[in-house]
């Protein structure tokens, strides 16, 4: 089968490889195999393969990949709840590969109907977007929620679950070119970032309560969402854009009572039971059923143009996200 590989960090077309290796076999009694459909190229890829991501540096080689979804071929004789042929999301990491076995409690079947395109990004952007809506500030109608980088995966996921919340969004980008697309996807104020953001969010949405910014940037971009939010909001940061650590302003901590807070989805698995795990990708696999969510797909690869996709990844200027094809030629 073939697997994407990273023996070393770098640039990340150049340290992204194609390698063969042996099937996984028969899955044992509690196991299943999957056969891979399509993978994302997410942020935290890119400055995985960079060697730049937060968390502690993998061991080398490894197989990148935090997301996916593919097909169950053979289930284990004490498997009950999967059939060969049932949609699941990959059990990550290490999802840029051919074929998975894996145990069988950490997957479960997705509805069908639903695009696989759209299912390969279910695991991680919706989730992140859900739970930073509703674990970190409880979501009250007519409140006002602000994000950066709203333009991406996580960005359209939050704009779509806060208006079912009853929430509305001011959503910050960097190009002029994305205010219009974003206000016709649903963001209910779009602005350009600047260093005098707060006074123009201020002046589009009044005195009205803004309790929690989603900061996706880092650096000066968190103390800008800062200052937009009300005394006593909370800043959520969970990505790192600009390469930068987060600033906040002690003006804002000691005197305005603003606090930041970090959110990583990992620690959400670990500390989370399966059952309510899948309860979560069950209700969100249905809004994705019903069109409520949708992420924009710039472009798909095969497999065996992993470089070209991984550089088209990391171009900024894009529109979509780039996804990775595991179908038979």
């Amino acid at each position: 089968m073939l697997v994407a590989q990273l023996s070393s960090f770098g640039r990340p077309e150049s340290v992204i490889e194609i390698v063969a290796q042996g099937d996984p076999g028969e899955p044992g009694a509690d196991e299943v195999t999957i056969d891979t459909e399509f993978v994302p190229i997410n942020p935290a890829d890119i400055l995985n393969l960079e060697g730049k991501y937060g968390a502690a540096p993998p061991q080398l080689p490894m197989i990148p990949g935090a997301e996916g979804v593919g097909r169950i071929t053979r289930v284990g004789s004490a498997v009950r709840h999967l059939k060969p042929g049932d949609r699941v999301l990959l059990p990550g990491p290490g999802c840029w590969r051919e074929r998975f076995k894996a145990p069988g409690k950490v997957v479960f079947a997705l509805p069908e109907g639903v695009d696989p395109k759209q299912l390969a990004m279910l695991r991680v952007n919706p989730p992140t977007a859900y739970l930073m809506l509703h674990q970190i500030v409880a979501p009250k109608p007519g409140q006002w929620v602000i994000q950066n980088a709203a333009n991406s995966g996580v960005g359209h996921c939050l704009i779509r679950l806060a208006r079912l919340a009853g929430l509305k969004t001011v959503n910050v980008v960097r190009r002029e070119e994305l205010v219009n697309r974003l206000r016709e996807f649903g963001g209910d104020v779009v602005l350009t970032d600047g260093r005098d953001l707060d006074a123009r969010v201020r002046s589009a949405i009044g005195e009205a309560a803004l309790p929690l910014a989603i900061d996706a940037v880092g650096g000066s971009g968190t103390q800008r969402l800062a200052r937009c939010v009300s005394d006593g909001g909370t800043v959520v940061n969970y990505g790192m854009l600009s390469r930068e650590p987060c600033m906040v302003d002690g003006r804002d901590t000691v005197f305005r009572d603003v606090r930041l807070q970090g959110f990583w989805l990992r620690k959400w698995f670990v500390d989370t039971p399966p059952a309510q795990i899948a309860a979560v990708y069950r209700d969100l696999a249905s809004k994705l059923a019903d069109g409520t969510l949708a992420v924009e797909v710039e472009a798909v690869y095969p497999i065996r143009k992993i470089k070209e996709a991984v550089a088209h990844a990391a171009r900024g200027g894009r529109s979509g996200k780039i996804l990775i094809s595991f179908a038979k030629d």
